[in-house]
């Protein structure tokens, strides 16, 4: 047993191979332990899983353990094109002569590749990159490529796909997701392998990133902090998927207090589809009649740098003041408002209001001066919220612009 397994370990541990040939392995290893005894063959098994777990996670940038590598298929959501058509459509003057790069899409799954590409024309992009990392748990159907190797697994692999445009192809008189396809298994300079594992924190994406005027895309919740850093670094304009509880983290508050990052139309409940090994849920999770994982949640936005009509959209206050309805803080000096529609028409002083109010935000009407949340999470979070001793949720004090 000794000698199989350093023969194993030897094989799986070979630099040149990538993450995705240890299906391959698997399969000639099983092979040639079909005549070894059942107690000796499934160790064997396991320990070459084990082995290629390890490697695998040693080959994900940026993942401390592999719990956290764990924890992020967790948060692998992916989003429906009519959402994308919905609130694509709110900003289609941004991309005439654009470069448009998702940098979190595979696009044998990912609708918003599916997107720009059946509407690349009407878009008038200049062109559309899409990169796709190596441990992508979906597997697409609509647009199949395959590069396995005959008797392997299915197999994942970091690649991208470059489009410069998108015609007709097939002559059936319009542009569909045939002719996409088409486009991927005929044209050998759209598709190409990368060298890295498609992370988009790789310095090949990187570069990528470099080349782009607008970033769109879903992507991982886990890593929201370091991928709108990422973009800002690069000066990048963007339209990005992300949980409505970041408005609060201290990387990304100050952004909305400079105007650097909005929200775009939608905000609220989404249903995604979410990884076969996605674990179930008591709430909000099920699946559909072909199996399908789903799961929904009810406090998504859309982030953005792209600006927008309902941005600028006057928020209507018909409220007045009274010291009795708007009570003011124990340890900041400003009322509390408990619904951003109860906004006092005649007060022009410093208002905290439910961080929902970012919705309605107009930074035509209103400025935004910090957050009331622990008191200690950043030079912004100004106080924890009480009233008469009691602790509120968090606020995101405004003023009122004159």
């Amino acid at each position: 047993m000794v000698l199989w397994m350093n023969a194993i370990c030897k094989e799986i541990s070979m630099p040149h191979l990538g993450v995705g040939s240890y299906s391959c392995i698997e399969v000639s290893i099983r092979g040639r332990l079909a005549k070894r005894s059942k107690k000796t063959a499934p160790f064997l098994i396991a320990s070459c899983r084990l082995i290629a777990m390890r490697k695998s996670y040693q080959t994900m940038a940026g993942n401390k353990s592999l719990n956290a590598a764990i924890k992020a298929k967790q948060d692998e959501f992916y989003t429906q094109i009519n959402d994308i058509s919905n609130e694509l459509k709110h900003y289609r003057n941004h991309f005439c002569g654009k470069v448009v790069f998702c940098n979190c899409d595979d696009p044998y799954e990912s609708n918003f590749f599916k997107y720009f590409a059946l509407n690349f024309n009407s878009l008038g992009l200049k062109k559309l990159i899409a990169t796709c990392y190596d441990g992508s748990p979906v597997m697409g159907n609509e647009l199949l490529l395959q590069f396995d190797t005959p008797n392997c697994e299915p197999k994942k692999i970091a690649y991208k796909v470059e489009i410069t445009e998108v015609d007709d192809y097939n002559g059936d008189g319009a542009v569909n997701l045939a002719d996409v396809a088409y486009l991927l298994q005929n044209d050998k300079n759209v598709l190409s392998r990368l060298k890295g594992n498609g992370d988009f924190r790789s310095p090949e994406c990187v570069e990528l990133l470099k080349q782009t005027d607008i970033v769109c895309t879903n992507p991982p919740f886990s890593l929201f902090r370091e991928y709108v850093a990422q973009l800002m670094k690069y000066e990048k304009k963007f339209l990005i998927i992300g949980n409505q509880n970041a408005l609060k983290y201290k990387e990304i508050f100050p952004l909305i207090m400079r105007n650097q990052l909005w929200l775009g139309n939608k905000s609220g409940d989404m249903s995604f589809q979410v990884p076969d090994s996605y674990e179930a849920r008591e709430t909000r999770y099920w699946q559909d009649n072909s199996g399908q994982k789903w799961r929904s949640l009810g406090n998504i936005c859309w982030y953005t740098n792209l600006d927008h009509k309902k941005r600028h959209e006057l928020l209507d206050l018909i409220r007045e003041y009274s010291p009795k309805e708007y009570p003011t803080y124990d340890n900041y000096p400003a009322i509390n408002v408990n619904k951003f529609a109860d906004i006092p028409c005649d007060y022009d002083g410093i208002m905290g209001v439910p961080i929902t109010f970012i919705d309605k935000y107009n930074p035509d009407q209103f400025e935004i001066l910090g957050v009331l949340n622990h008191g200690c999470d950043s030079e912004f979070d100004l106080a924890k919220p009480t009233i008469n001793g009691k602790d509120l949720y968090s606020r995101i004090l405004i003023r009122k612009k004159k």
